[in-house]
């Protein structure tokens, strides 16, 4: 079965039926259980996520009956096979026994981990399939169909981060390959949903020098000159003028900065 948490909550069984639970309560229930499998989330976690600050008396005993009503569901819906047992009771919370395989963001996690490492050993075209693979699981934003609590709130806010790392490692994989003209509409994506992101708006200045387009480029610099000082009142960062400076230049072509190996050693993975 897979627990699919990077879009709408969702557990998809071993035929392939899909299920979402309809209840909010026991939506965050599970997906905080899920964000950290085989390990015991406390009660006070659960609570915290569930109630926030200010939790009802009743909070203990409330608690319990959503991990009844979530052990219910995947008894009486057939969700998961006769005999398997997902959520324990272990003092002082639970936990829910699954394997990382089973769980979208461990598989994401894994496949940026592997790509990140690939690409770093100098391997494009490895790195850009794995990459592509874990950005193919991602159905919309993480838990949409339930609001979030401050806990899962983290974990989301981690896992919208390590999703811009993926993004970085493809658009390096795509540079190391010499594939500037098919990362251009990528990464015009890219600043649109991230327009304060200087690497994604550097990479696009680099990839249309680079594709013949300096016109563009330059004015793809301008663009973000007026937008750093518009929203922030900062001027563009040295890797940013250097790249106009090489555009402007006869003699020169800009290359992305940083990019593949210079780029990882630059940046951590989240």
């Amino acid at each position: 079965m897979r627990f699919n948490l990077m879009g709408p909550f969702e557990i998809v069984t071993d035929d392939g039926n899909t299920f979402r639970p309809g209840t909010p309560k026991v939506c965050q229930t599970l997906a905080l259980l899920l964000t950290r499998p085989n390990e015991i989330v406390t009660a006070d976690a659960l609570i915290q996520e569930l109630w926030g600050e200010k939790p009802p008396r009743s909070a203990v005993t409330t608690l319990q009956t959503y991990v009844y009503h979530a052990r219910r569901m995947f008894a009486s819906e057939n969700l998961v096979p006769a005999g398997r047992t997902l959520i324990v009771t272990s003092p002082p919370g639970y936990a829910i026994q699954v394997d990382a395989s089973e769980i979208d963001i461990c598989v994401f996690e894994q496949l940026v981990a592997r790509a990140r490492d690939e690409l770093g050993d100098g391997d494009a075209s490895a790195a850009l399939h794995t990459i592509g693979r874990a950005l193919d699981l991602w159905r919309g934003p993480a838990l949409s169909n339930f609001p979030a609590g401050d806990v899962l709130t983290g974990h989301i806010v981690h896992l919208e981060e390590l999703r811009i790392r993926a993004f970085e490692i493809r658009i390096a994989a795509e540079d190391q390959l010499g594939r500037h003209r098919e990362s251009i509409p990528e990464l015009r994506r890219l600043i649109n949903d991230y327009p304060l992101n200087e690497w994604f708006h550097g990479q696009l200045i680099a990839a249309l020098g680079a594709a013949g387009r300096r016109a563009e480029a330059l004015q793809a610099y301008q663009n973000v000159r007026r937008l750093l000082a518009d929203e922030l009142g900062l001027e563009p960062s040295l890797e940013l003028k250097q790249l106009q400076i090489g555009l402007l230049s006869p003699v020169r072509r800009p290359s992305p900065v940083p990019s593949g190996r210079e780029q990882l050693a630059v940046r951590s993975a989240v």
